[in-house]
């Protein structure tokens, strides 16, 4: 198929169309279940949060789909992998591997972490913080798929795996579940697991990476359980940053990066301040998840 055919069929996909009814509906009825865990402020919040990240990612999203349109057509395995059965399973495997590292990274690399930090600036779990995405992380977000066009798969399938991986993401953002089946909780990303990913206790954080199967971070040293009798979740950041105003929300933390830089004098500790993992510092306590969790002994 040509570009154009392509996104002729992009622009025919309802899966959007499905979903923001179904998200808001579901929000509707945990409201009714749990008042307590919503504030009408943090909420409007929220859905500025997914206006703003959708207008800021139009052009990435664009450019990514017509990246994987021509890196897909040099590779000689298009005509092996089409739309079979198996194709889709290898791909919902490679698109959760792409979304665990993306992430991750997002975690463990202060200019990224300032992209994706008015996620995590919510101090309610509830579906209406699941809604609060990212603004500057959807600058960055397509290069962690760049990979799986050239294994033989065609866009419009990537960018379909990638909306049913966000689709289930957004149920995870929920007080109201508790535990699952032992099997359930071992491999996929539950409630349980979510939580611990939005908590700023010092033994939660950055755990749980998850987009799907909570299988990666039990792969690669990212996983921690959720241990509420012991060290109840608490949410937002281990500095709340407490304005509602949604510019500041979205860029808080990359005038807090500029901030450092300016104060660095050296430019391996400018640099630090830009690639280094949040916490970091060159003149005060070294504020960094592991070593925070190191000296607790956790």
């Amino acid at each position: 198929m040509s570009l154009i055919d392509y996104i002729q069929q992009l622009s025919e996909d309802k899966l959007l169309y499905f979903a923001l009814p179904v998200f808001f509906i579901s929000m509707l009825v945990e409201y009714q279940f749990a008042k307590e865990k919503y504030y009408s402020k943090d909420t409007g919040i929220s859905l500025l949060m997914m206006v703003f990240s959708a207008i800021v990612e139009f052009i990435p999203k664009v450019a990514a789909f017509i990246a994987f349109f021509y890196l897909h057509e040099i590779t000689p395995l298009k005509d092996v992998v089409g739309r079979q059965w198996w194709a889709w399973i290898l791909l919902f495997f490679a698109d959760d591997f792409a979304y665990y590292w993306f992430h991750r990274v997002n975690h463990e690399v202060r200019l990224f972490w300032a992209g994706h930090v008015p996620h995590h600036s919510s101090i309610y779990m509830n579906l209406g913080t699941a809604l609060r995405q990212g603004v500057g992380e959807r600058i960055h977000k397509f290069f962690f798929w760049m990979w799986i066009p050239l294994l033989g798969f065609d866009p419009l399938m990537m960018f379909t795996m990638m909306g049913v991986s966000l689709i289930y993401q957004f149920f995870v953002h929920t007080e109201l579940v508790d535990k699952l089946p032992k099997p359930i909780e071992f491999i996929f990303n539950t409630p349980s697991h979510h939580r611990v990913h939005h908590a700023s206790n010092i033994r939660y954080l950055d755990c749980n990476h998850a987009g799907i199967l909570i299988i990666w971070d039990r792969m690669f040293g990212t996983f921690s359980k959720e241990l509420k009798e012991v060290d109840k979740p608490v949410y937002g950041l281990t500095v709340n940053i407490e304005t509602y105003n949604p510019v500041k929300v979205a860029t808080h933390e990359y005038a807090a990066i500029w901030n450092d830089v300016k104060r660095a004098k050296k430019w391996s500790d400018k640099l630090n301040y830009i690639f280094n993992s949040p916490g970091w510092s060159h003149d005060g306590e070294d504020k960094r998840a592991k070593t925070l969790r190191k000296k607790m002994n956790l």
